[in-house]
């Protein structure tokens, strides 16, 4: 199968895409709206893009009727934002705070989840999560014909489960992934744990 993009639409292109592009980190980014009320929400498009500062990114389309999600309203307003990766067996609230709520209504409450301190940083992090990223907006940028925003976020402390570090044979700090068991969006409504890990060293 040769599939020329040019002759999708544009949800059929996205369709494609998402079921190839595979697997990508899911953040699960908590902000905080005027109101005081804190946002969830889950984006797929999302990456490390530089390391010199610390750079992720976010790439976060418009609701339903066109206007700006809430996500992308409250960094741009606030310029803080946490951004957690989620295990399996916090998928059915991850899934679920997904869903478009009235303005100024928190998926916390929806999925019932808690909050701690973040220390060092101004918003809390999720309880539940194993990792969490504290971030303050870095730039903007918007890309494509429907306007997707880009917000380019820069890390500013990195909180992780004691239960998933460890040290490597040369004294450094080691994430271990399976232990982390991060979920990574397929296409559809699937999703792709860390199964089997592959060590392969780099010839020098």
């Amino acid at each position: 199968m040769n599939i020329n993009l040019s002759e999708l639409s544009p949800n059929k292109v996205y369709h494609t895409m998402t079921q190839t592009v595979v697997p990508r980190p899911v953040a699960w980014v908590l902000s905080e709206h005027e109101n005081g009320k804190f946002n969830l929400a889950p984006f797929s498009y999302f990456n490390a893009v530089c390391s010199n500062p610390p750079v992720v990114m976010l790439s976060i389309g418009r609701k339903p009727d066109g206007s700006d999600k809430d996500t992308f309203r409250n960094i741009v307003e606030r310029k803080k934002f946490v951004i957690h990766l989620a295990h399996p067996e916090l998928a059915p609230q991850m899934t679920k705070s997904a869903k478009v709520l009235p303005d100024g209504e928190s998926e916390l409450e929806l999925v019932d989840m808690d909050t701690v301190a973040f220390e060092g940083f101004e918003l809390p992090r999720l309880k539940e999560a194993r990792i969490a990223f504290a971030c303050e907006l870095y730039k903007l940028d918007t890309i494509g014909e429907s306007d997707q925003n880009l917000v380019f976020g820069k890390l500013l402390r990195i909180w992780l489960d004691d239960e998933v570090v460890t040290e490597d044979d040369k004294g450094r700090m080691k994430v271990m992934a399976d232990k982390l068991s991060p979920l990574a969006r397929l296409g559809g409504n699937e999703y792709v744990t860390a199964g089997s890990i592959l060590d392969i060293p780099r010839e020098s």
